[in-house]
């Protein structure tokens, strides 16, 4: 979106330069979702922070890419669709269940139906999940702690989900090339 300027740590200073600057080293390049949100770099200060404390939840990495994923995808953000895909493929994700979130096709393993139809229903039901979802939930061998671990997933893609349909960033190359 033309509204939006797209920062790098080349035409930024102060705060943004220096975040982005350290999102660089981390990653290797700037994810264009960071470009725009230096625009208010307590927004990436944000993602980092929460994306640290997922980190910290009960869930594998894989299974935090693939609620991101599902969130995402659920949310319609071609750029966090491309990133999840990727970061869940470099964390061991299933293959299949991946393609099938994005394919909108039926996810084979239990486990990874249960936890992408809890982090949905969360999302569509803004929280007023049924008690035969949870119980389902429950049931696939996640806990009330998973529930809340998955609340957390909605809350940072609410975050980079709608700064991306704000400012529409393309998929970085590097991104793109993991998928």
């Amino acid at each position: 979106m033309d509204h939006f300027k797209f920062h790098t740590p080349e035409n930024s200073s102060g705060q943004a330069k220096e975040i982005l600057t350290e999102v660089n080293k981390k990653y290797g390049f700037v994810p264009n979702l960071f470009g725009y949100m230096a625009e208010a770099p307590y927004t990436i200060e944000a993602y980092a922070m929460l994306t640290e404390l997922l980190a910290k939840t009960g869930l594998t990495a894989a299974q935090q890419q693939i609620a991101l994923l599902a969130v995402s995808h659920y949310n319609n953000c071609d750029f966090c669709r491309t990133a999840h895909q990727a970061f869940g493929k470099m964390n061991k994700a299933k293959a299949q269940t991946l393609s099938a979130i994005v394919d909108n096709t039926e996810i084979e393993d239990v486990t990874d139906k249960a936890l992408v139809d809890m982090v949905i229903a969360i999302t569509d039901q803004r929280g007023w999940v049924e008690q035969e979802q949870l119980d389902a939930f429950i049931a696939a061998g996640f806990n009330r702690q998973n529930v809340y671990d998955l609340i957390l997933v909605v809350t940072i893609k609410t975050l980079s989900n709608y700064s991306n349909h704000l400012t529409k960033p393309e998929a970085n190359e590097q991104l793109v090339a993991m998928v």
